[in-house]
């Protein structure tokens, strides 16, 4: 295997690891190892986040980080055309847009502060995994 494939399979492990959820304050090494997974979506086999397989446009680069709570269906916007991102406000179902993506309904396991993906091409959806850091990602939102 070449240098510059398993740099590349490197970086695109490592990408994954970088956003997650911050709700735990404590600086103790076994708590900083469980923050460093990706959240669950209580409502994942609920809803229609695996039956959508296509991505919404970028709306930014970089994730957004908001406080959710315990017991609270929050509904992801997965289009990127909302003005409230990222939470949907209903903007897809204006029909002279012709949009096909419908939001993502989720919730989480404690209330904490999360990070959402903005970029809208995670697999994890609605949270972030590190996709927005892909040159292709980058590049195109100025």
């Amino acid at each position: 295997m070449s240098i510059i494939l398993k740099r590349s399979l490197r970086t695109s492990w490592l990408l994954k690891q970088v956003c997650y959820s911050s709700s735990s304050k404590s600086g103790d090494a076994s708590t900083a190892a469980a923050a460093k997974t990706i959240p669950k979506n209580l409502l994942e086999d609920k809803q229609t986040a695996v039956l959508q397989k296509e991505n919404g446009v970028i709306f930014d680069k970089r994730p957004f980080k908001i406080h959710l709570d315990k017991d609270k269906t929050y509904s992801w916007c997965l289009c990127g055309k909302s003005k409230s991102q990222p939470i949907c406000d209903g903007t897809h179902k204006n029909e002279f847009l012709k949009i096909k993506q419908r939001p993502i309904r989720f919730k989480v396991e404690k209330t904490g502060e999360y990070w959402l993906c903005n970029c809208k091409q995670t697999t994890h959806r609605p949270f972030c995994d590190g996709t927005h850091k892909q040159p292709d990602i980058q590049a195109a939102v100025k």
